[in-house]
């Protein structure tokens, strides 16, 4: 494939995620150039695309095209129990608020292929919350909402799991929140009996329950400005009276224009009190 302009990709780019946004309603138009380019740059050499002009005009006529496009504008970076401090740091601060409530409803945004998802409840489940909390798990990507709920993961996987499980203050054996079955790990069902998995985007949607625990790590540093904020109010909206907001280490609120209607309760690891 002949190297692409950096001067065309910049305009052909922002039109590749406008037809995206009118043929489909998926909205990538608020999103970092920076990641977008990186991702549709590496999509045009897997899809075997010359331009970016030729991936928009198949994406317009081809909806099963759009569909393998979809997996590379949303490639997931995730795994369970990552940085177990900040999961060390819900178990300490934030659950024996939780503790408090006689029902818990938490959501789980931008969930991916659901590593977050299991390790939160796992955290649940040991502290003995899991069965009165249900858990929204929300992502934009249809596909990968499927694996989360099936959830099986890669058994070359589990060591590094089990790490960050110790890591996170986990009080049992990891093995035993899985059955292995040849070369993949499949975990307990009983971790996702009160998961409702849903299609939602943080661009296009609103608000669809009051919740007292927001985790959305790791997914606003690949929003720009105006996105980063209406997600942000988004969470504030839906979070009860003294609710909780976990975010990724490498985000933060303090220059958010809704930034002054949260407290930090452990600054480190980007968790936060609504005010």
């Amino acid at each position: 494939m002949p190297k692409t302009k950096d001067a065309t990709v910049d305009i052909e780019l922002p039109l590749l995620m406008e037809a995206i946004y009118r043929r489909y309603n998926y909205d990538f138009r608020s999103y970092s150039m920076a990641s977008q380019k990186r991702r549709v740059l590496h999509a045009l050499r897997q899809l075997n695309c010359a331009s970016i002009s030729e991936l928009q005009a198949r994406i317009l006529h081809e909806p099963e095209f759009f569909s393998r496009l979809l997996q590379y504008l949303t490639i997931p970076t995730t795994e369970m129990f990552r940085d177990p401090e900040y999961f060390l740091a819900l178990r300490e601060k934030v659950v024996p608020f939780l503790k408090t409530y006689p029902s818990l409803k938490i959501w789980v945004a931008g969930c991916s292929t659901g590593e977050e998802l299991y390790s939160l409840a796992i955290v649940l489940k040991e502290e003995g919350l899991l069965s009165r909390t249900l858990l929204y798990a929300t992502d934009i990507n249809p596909a990968v909402l499927e694996k989360a709920r099936k959830g099986i993961f890669p058994s070359n996987r589990i060591r590094t799991y089990a790490t960050n499980y110790r890591a996170a203050g986990g009080k049992y054996s990891f093995s035993d929140y899985f059955t292995a079955a040849y070369d993949a790990a499949i975990l307990d069902r009983s971790l996702c009996e009160n998961v409702t998995f849903a299609d939602h985007s943080l661009a296009t949607d609103n608000v669809f329950s009051e919740t007292q625990f927001v985790s959305c790590r790791n997914v606003m540093i690949y929003f720009n400005h105006d996105l980063q904020e209406r997600a942000l109010r988004l969470f504030h909206e839906s979070l009860c009276h003294r609710g909780f907001l976990g975010l990724g280490s490498k985000e933060n609120i303090e220059f958010s224009e809704v930034g002054s209607l949260f407290e930090p309760l452990d600054k480190p690891w980007r968790i936060y009190r609504k005010k």
